[in-house]
């Protein structure tokens, strides 16, 4: 039963055709993220209870062995955790100052960016990498300091984050200001790291038909063991080094066809398969397989509040 799980996670009871879950919630839009799909299929599911975790790290790491289950938005191999497609598909995004209330719903971004990436011929955008984020982790800094000595091979900057105190945070130069995803396009190649787990971004830069760098390969979200490299995007190992991050850039712009394919591949697949209602249909194939494994009939917890239709 979920009320003797020990773990960091939101409890939710599905009883009936209602959604039912434990009063607090860490995160209340994150929450709301959720529960707008689970509403959306909730008279297609079975009665059942499970633990949803809110946290941006996963929680059953597989040496200190198995317990659970637990539904997280993004895991590496080390973790049981049963990955769900994250919150911000619907709300509650990271904020930053161009989305101070998040990032926004992935329908309209999706719209957004994709206007842009097909209004956007390749010869038009900008011939050099680029990059915007924060410092969430040292293995961006190669990319940063190759951009501050190569300038017209790569833009890459840090921005502020929450955590910022000073210029030590953004390695020691003023912070850059932030840049909306369809910006992004302006540019023929692009980058995408890792943040505290997977990052919010990969979806969305995948759609400007720009050829996308995607660093390391151990953070996962549930879309991405789709999505193939050399095909869909070029992988670079996570800390590499400016020589390693430079020969891939320059192999890029050497190979303009093969760039061109390749950014072609990733456009198509995010845009075809990662619609709203392909969201809406994993979340539902998920719980139904998740439901057939339980060997238990749950029963409504009466502390629970019952989650309503907006």
């Amino acid at each position: 039963m979920i009320e003797n799980v020990k773990t960091k996670g939101t409890k939710y009871q599905i009883i009936n055709g209602h959604l039912y879950r434990e009063k607090d919630c860490m995160f209340p839009a994150r929450c709301t993220g959720i529960e707008h799909f689970l509403l959306k299929i909730i008279t297609k599911l079975p009665d059942m209870e499970l633990i949803i975790n809110t946290r941006d790290w996963p929680q059953i790491h597989k040496q200190y062995g198995s317990f659970g289950p637990v539904f997280s938005f993004s895991k590496t191999g080390d973790y049981y955790d049963i990955m769900y497609p994250a919150w911000s598909f619907w709300e509650g995004g990271p904020a930053i100052s161009l989305y101070p209330k998040g990032i926004g719903k992935w329908a309209t971004h999706r719209m957004a960016i994709a206007k842009v990436a097909n209004e956007t011929l390749w010869e038009d955008k900008l011939n050099k990498a680029f990059f915007r984020g924060s410092r969430t982790s040292a293995e961006r800094d190669a990319l940063v300091l190759l951009s501050r000595e190569q300038p017209e091979l790569i833009d890459a900057q840090y921005t502020k984050n929450q955590a910022w105190k000073s210029e030590a945070d953004t390695l020691h130069a003023p912070p850059a200001p932030e840049v909306s995803f369809t910006d992004h396009c302006k540019y023929r190649y692009l980058f995408n790291f890792r943040g505290v787990a997977a990052s919010f971004r990969f979806k969305h830069i995948l759609l400007c038909k720009s050829l996308v760098f995607h660093v390391g390969n151990e953070w996962l979200e549930f879309f991405y063991p789709q999505l193939k490299p050399w095909f869909h995007y070029i992988p670079v190992e996570a800390n590499a080094s400016k020589e390693k991050i430079r020969d891939l850039i320059e192999f890029a712009m050497s190979n303009e066809e093969v760039a061109k394919a390749i950014a072609l591949n990733g456009f198509n697949f995010i845009w075809n398969n990662l619609k709203i209602k392909d969201v809406i249909c994993y979340w539902k194939k998920l719980l139904q397989r998740y439901a057939k494994l339980l060997q238990y009939q749950p029963k409504l917890n009466k502390d629970f509040i019952e989650i309503e239709q907006m």
